[in-house]
Formats: C-alpha cells, sequence, structure tokens
C-alpha cells in the first residue's frame, strides 16, 4: 500500500525565473510559470516531499533556464490541445528517454483530469496523477501535478501524446483520480523499470495507472490481482523487450530500479521481458474503444 499521493512544488523554478523572465513571455506562459511561483501546482500531501526532484535525478542541480522555458512552452500548447477537447480525463505521455531501439515512442504515460474552478469566473485546470521512480532507487511515488511541472523533466524530445478516454471511462476515473485515498490504493511502492505486467512483486508507472483505471471500471475490483484480471479479460497485451544475457546482467547488477526476478524463469532466461508501454497501453485503449487515436502535441 502507498504511503500516500505526494505533490512537487518547482522552488528550484522560481529562484531561476527572475520576474523580467516571466514578464517577457507571452500571456498565458507567463501565467503557467507565475502559477509555478505561487505553489498553485501542490495538491494533496500526505508526506513531506523528498529533497529531489520528482522524476529526475537527486543530484542538487537547479534546471536550466532553457529546459524551464521549453517545458512551459510544451504545457502551454498541451493546455491548449487539452481543452480543445472537450475531455475530464485523458491518458497523456511524454518522450523522456530515447526508447526507439525498442520500437517504442513513449516512455511515460500519466492520468491528466480537469480539475473544476475554484471559484465562480475562473477557469478549470489541468492535473496529472503518475506514479515516478525516485532517485533511480527501488521505490516509486505517486504525485499529483500540474502540466508544467510534468513535462520539467529534460526529455528526449518535447512533445506530447494524448489520448482522450471514452466518455464513459472518463465518468468512472474521474472521480477515482480526485480521491486522495482511492487514487492511491492499487500502489505497490518496490519498483522495477521492467516490472511483470502479471504479478505483483514490484509495480512500475505504466502499470500502475492502467491497474488503477481497471479499478475504476470494475466496481468489484480492490486488488492489483483483481485488476490484472480484468486487464487480461479486457485484451490488454504487453509489450515483450528482447533483452540478452549481459543486458540484464548489467542492469541488474548497476540498476537500483530494475529487477527480472518476477518474470516467468522460461521467459526471463529467454530473453522475452514483458512489461507495460505506453506504446502498448495506447495501442490497447483504441482496439475496444477505451480512449480515441493518439494526438500528438509539439
Amino acid at each position: 500500500m502507498s504511503a500516500g499521493l505526494r505533490s512537487f512544488c518547482l522552488l528550484p523554478v522560481i529562484e531561476m525565473l527572475a520576474v523580467r523572465k516571466v514578464r517577457a513571455m507571452p500571456a498565458r506562459l507567463a501565467r503557467l510559470a507565475m502559477s509555478a511561483f505561487m505553489g498553485v501546482f501542490v495538491a494533496v500531501i500526505l508526506m513531506a516531499a523528498p529533497p529531489a526532484q520528482a522524476g529526475r535525478s537527486c543530484e542538487a542541480k537547479p534546471p536550466a533556464v532553457a529546459t524551464v522555458q521549453r517545458a512551459l512552452e510544451l504545457a502551454e500548447r498541451s493546455a491548449k490541445a487539452l481543452d480543445a477537447t472537450g475531455a475530464d480525463v485523458v491518458v497523456l505521455a511524454r518522450a523522456g528517454q530515447d526508447l526507439s531501439r525498442h520500437g517504442l515512442r513513449w516512455s511515460h504515460l500519466g492520468w491528466a483530469y480537469r480539475e473544476p474552478a475554484a471559484q465562480p469566473g475562473t477557469a478549470s485546470v489541468w492535473r496529472v496523477v503518475h506514479m515516478l521512480n525516485h532517485c533511480g532507487s527501488d521505490r516509486g511515488h505517486l504525485y499529483r501535478q500540474g502540466l508544467a511541472e510534468f513535462f520539467l523533466d529534460d526529455p528526449h524530445e518535447y512533445r506530447a501524446g494524448i489520448a482522450v478516454l471514452a466518455p464513459e471511462v472518463q465518468a468512472r476515473l474521474w472521480p477515482l483520480l480526485r480521491d486522495k485515498d482511492r487514487v492511491t490504493q492499487l500502489h505497490q511502492p518496490r519498483y522495477s523499470m521492467v516490472a511483470y505486467p502479471w504479478a505483483q512483486t514490484y509495480q512500475q508507472s505504466n502499470q500502475w495507472a492502467i491497474e488503477t483505471l481497471a479499478m475504476a471500471q470494475a466496481p468489484g475490483v480492490n486488488s492489483r490481482d483483481g485488476a490484472q484480471a480484468w486487464l487480461r479479460w479486457n485484451g490488454y497485451t504487453p509489450t515483450v523487450l528482447k533483452l540478452d544475457t549481459m543486458t540484464r546482467l548489467g542492469a541488474r547488477l548497476t540498476a537500483a530500479n530494475i529487477a527480472f526476478d518476477d518474470h516467468p524463469n522460461a521467459q526471463r532466461y529467454g530473453g522475452r521481458i514483458a512489461t507495460v508501454t505506453v506504446d502498448s497501453v495506447f495501442d490497447w485503449l483504441e482496439r475496444p474503444r477505451l480512449a480515441g487515436p493518439v494526438q500528438v502535441v509539439w
């Protein structure tokens, strides 16, 4: 069980983005930056946030101003695209790593949902709930963030993938994402980047997302085992990576956030590592029309 849902403030960004920088930005981009200044991205704090920034290296080094600017610009473009969908919940993906050698386009996804306006006459805002590995350790945490924070990760490419969920899927998932207790119910803090989709020893980010989707869609599901059974029944197929023995051994010895012992021996020793990828999730959601096709925002 998760220790709680974490949130993340852009404190290093506040120090770097001088007021003159913000004033020089386009109006909507400036509003995103000022939101970061004021800390309005903070949603629910059940634990003290770790000293490192969510999803990034633990090195005590603030992001470059250019990185912040590009993240804010992508957040602005994504906000416009999200608003245009008219949706309340979508899959939001980013290209944090270059996974093209595995035939993959995206590396990480979260659930982006529309938060109602806090006061009459103000606009609704988008929040992202997702799981992140902390500092390359063997632990993962859940975060609720704003769009700028979601993209402030020095990604491989500054692009976003959006898939609008079917209305009935949105209706079931939206209240769960806003519930600080239910959203953590299926979270397993033991993390592996290549966690086996049909085991419960570890969990990785994309796996948490679709297991939570399963719980929302099936009222009787309240465990990871039940969620995985629902995913199998509804045709989810994981990606199978081809990793030779030396690659697996090297990864296991040098990275705390990679483990293979939850995979069936026949598949593991054969170098066939099944795991949940963003690309496989996008493909699966579109097949039974649980979501529409991917929209790419550059």
